[in-house]
């Protein structure tokens, strides 16, 4: 059982699931993981591209397709020899109003958000169990706890990995599997700076700083902590 805190951010027994793994959080989180020594398998949906030093790269995987995400959680779990850690980083973002809005984007926010994080972790549980002790970081999002204008779709569905976060945590507890989750606020990605060129980046977060979170609360110092949603908010 690994109880040294000597060895709590030595991750070189480990074995990391990051869903999501292909966009700029996604590739933050395998990185720091693997420059501490864990071997990590990154899922997307996107095509499978190279990423340097990862014991795979799974793409073209819907994870709602319960079939099909089974199979890929299951495949990464027998290429690294089982799973000691899964973060669900796969969702997505639209900005629309209520108003003159769809209910198409509600659908399309709970898909990307919530069902994606509920099917990875029910395919990984059993890896998960059979490992532990052993964790589940969810990224939710500061706006699960107070939503904006056209945040509404969004918010919800990130407030749903919440409950979901606090929820499964309770039903694992004596399992040995914690499950928690980052909240973060605006994340600094091109794609932020692209959308919002007036905004102070300075003010948002890093993905090194989101990835040292999500490491902490894989490695063995977060030992008591499950079912928490820990804001990461920058100064924002």
């Amino acid at each position: 059982m690994r109880t040294s805190r000597n060895t709590a951010y030595d991750f070189s027994s480990r074995r990391v699931l990051v869903t999501g793994g292909l966009g700029h959080l996604g590739r933050a989180v395998g990185r720091l993981l693997v420059d501490r020594g864990a071997r990590v398998v990154l899922l997307d949906r996107s095509p499978a591209a190279e990423v340097p030093d990862m014991a795979a790269v799974m793409g073209g995987v819907d994870l709602a397709d319960e079939s099909a995400c089974e199979a890929a959680v299951q495949e990464a779990g027998r290429l690294m020899g089982g799973l000691d850690g899964l973060v669900n980083v796969a969702g997505g973002f639209r900005w629309e109003k209520v108003d003159g809005g769809s209910l198409a984007t509600w659908d399309a926010m709970y898909t990307m958000n919530l069902r994606s994080a509920v099917a990875a972790s029910r395919a990984a549980l059993p890896l998960l169990r059979a490992a532990a002790p052993a964790a589940i970081v969810n990224v939710g999002a500061l706006a699960a706890v107070k939503a904006g204008v056209g945040m509404g779709a969004y918010a919800a569905s990130k407030a749903g990995v919440a409950r979901l976060t606090e929820a499964l945590a309770e039903e694992l507890k004596d399992d040995g599997v914690r499950v928690n989750a980052v909240l973060p606020s605006i994340l600094d990605t091109p794609t932020n700076r692209a959308e919002m060129p007036a905004a102070d980046a300075s003010r948002w977060v890093r993905l090194e700083q989101l990835a040292a979170v999500v490491a902490f609360l894989l490695s063995e110092d977060a030992a008591a902590v499950t079912g928490a949603c820990l804001p990461v908010s920058g100064r924002v």
